[in-house]
């Protein structure tokens, strides 16, 4: 059988949630792992991930539990952004992103303020890699009802510093045939 054949038959099958979190479990960056994903199953051609519906807040005052989460200071800022992470027309994750922008590039910053880059591409560059701290079948921590799978997770620097917290809410799209 030919590759452009097996392809489509693995797109037209049913996706399993085994098979999606198994996807999602061979990177530390959510964005490429939905790249790929969204590039197998033909989600929409070209399987780019963008970030739509964004939303940001700064603040110095985040919750106790985000500053233990993030490693900072009574000084320090954080930002959260929310994003739906879309692949074509279908939103495969909804994501509130907590970071701290002082370990971030001005460039990225900027990146993250004013485009619909996702925050795994921006960040990229700083080779930060993913502490899993739970998965929810279904949906948890403020998640749409919809929703088949939640992420809490860390991204952590090169130097062992946090640079982001997430909540990773992924929709029915990524099992759609």
């Amino acid at each position: 059988m030919a590759f452009s054949a097996a392809l489509a038959l693995l797109a037209s099958a049913p996706a399993t949630l085994d098979q999606f979190e198994a996807k999602l479990a061979e990177h530390d960056s959510a964005t490429v792992a939905l790249g790929e994903w969204c590039a197998v199953r033909q989600i929409a051609s070209p399987a780019q991930i963008t970030a739509s519906d964004r939303r940001q807040v700064s603040s110095n005052d985040p919750p106790a539990k985000m500053r233990r989460l993030l490693g900072i200071g009574s000084r320090d800022h954080f930002t959260m952004r929310h994003v739906h992470l879309d692949c074509g027309d279908k939103t495969l994750s909804i994501a509130w992103n907590w970071y701290v922008p002082s370990r971030l590039t001005p460039e990225m910053n900027a990146a993250l303020a004013t485009t619909n880059t996702p925050f795994g591409k921006v960040a990229a560059p700083l080779r930060f890699r993913r502490e899993a701290i739970d998965t929810v079948k279904g949906p948890a921590d403020n998640c749409p009802a919809e929703t088949i799978s939640t992420h809490l997770a860390r991204l952590i620097l090169p130097d062992g510093k946090p640079l982001a917290y997430l909540v990773e809410c992924y929709t029915a799209a990524n099992l759609a045939p």
